[in-house]
């Protein structure tokens, strides 16, 4: 990497400045620090820059002045957004336009967004031209050997190891969802006193691995969920319980409308959410 120059240094602080003023333009001039969201830069901001509170124009700004000190030093910017499906419409609408406006231009700027699988959809309604904008990777459960790798990979670095057992057991209580790996996996290593790592420590360590789900996974989204994708969940739910298959790894939606008195199109929108 070279060294940045003076001129170098002064386009990093503007930018670095443009950041600054989109962080706090929805807080209107003359908020409180307390009102202010704090991006943790020095630099004095930009007035002027991706700060006018138009959530159509800021963020092209801010990609734009980002873009050209990346193209300038010859390097990328990437931006990475988490449970992107949770953007309000007005923000799913300017990151598009935002992305469109920057692949015309040419500038080193992507943006990697993370989201549940009704993602796409949530996008292509915001602006038709979004499946342009996207390639998406659809990210499913593990393999088997994959999660048995997520487990021991890591327990190798700590001389330590499962049994065969255990890591069946595991599997069968995760189903390969990576989340409830990382939850169990957490559970079992705090639990168990020794190595290997039975099928009794993961029996033992159970209850608290489903009673965090509980709460940092499912119950976080019930709470964000409406009432009629809680309604959906609450019927899934009693649909599964009243099942005569022991292990019920998915609910038919006309089962769940049936049980509902519902049409199933009618619980389209809150299936896709769910």
């Amino acid at each position: 990497m070279r060294e940045l120059g003076h001129t170098d240094a002064d386009s990093v602080d503007h930018v670095l400045g443009v950041i600054k003023a989109f962080a706090h333009r929805d807080a209107g001039a003359g908020a409180k620090l307390k009102d202010q969201w704090n991006p943790g830069i020095d630099a004095p901001a930009v007035r002027g820059r991706a700060d006018s509170g138009d959530i159509e124009i800021d963020p092209v700004e801010l990609f734009t002045d980002l873009g050209g000190l990346a193209a300038d030093v010859g390097k990328g910017i990437a931006v990475f957004i988490d449970e992107m499906q949770d953007l309000g419409p007005d923000d799913v609408s300017a990151l598009c336009a935002a992305c469109h406006e920057i692949s015309q231009t040419g500038l080193p700027v992507i943006v990697v967004g993370a989201g549940l699988p009704h993602l796409p959809a949530v996008l292509s309604a915001s602006k038709s031209y979004s499946e342009r904008l996207f390639s998406y990777q659809r990210i499913d459960r593990l393999a088997r050997d994959a999660a048995d790798r997520a487990l021991t990979a890591p327990a190798e670095d700590e001389d330590a190891a499962f049994t065969s057992d255990a890591l069946a057991a595991m599997y069968a209580a995760t189903g390969g969802y990576p989340y409830f790996i990382r939850a169990y996996g957490k559970a079992v290593w705090d639990r168990a006193p020794r190595s290997p790592i039975t099928v009794d420590d993961v029996l033992v360590a159970t209850p608290e691995a489903e009673s965090e789900l509980a709460v940092g996974f499912f119950g976080s989204r019930y709470e964000r969920a409406t009432p009629g994708e809680r309604e959906y969940l609450r019927a899934m739910a009693d649909v599964a319980a009243a099942s005569e298959e022991p292990d019920v790894d998915a609910v038919p939606t006309a089962d769940v409308a049936a049980f509902l008195d519902k049409k199933p199109q009618s619980l389209s929108p809150a299936r896709r959410r769910c």
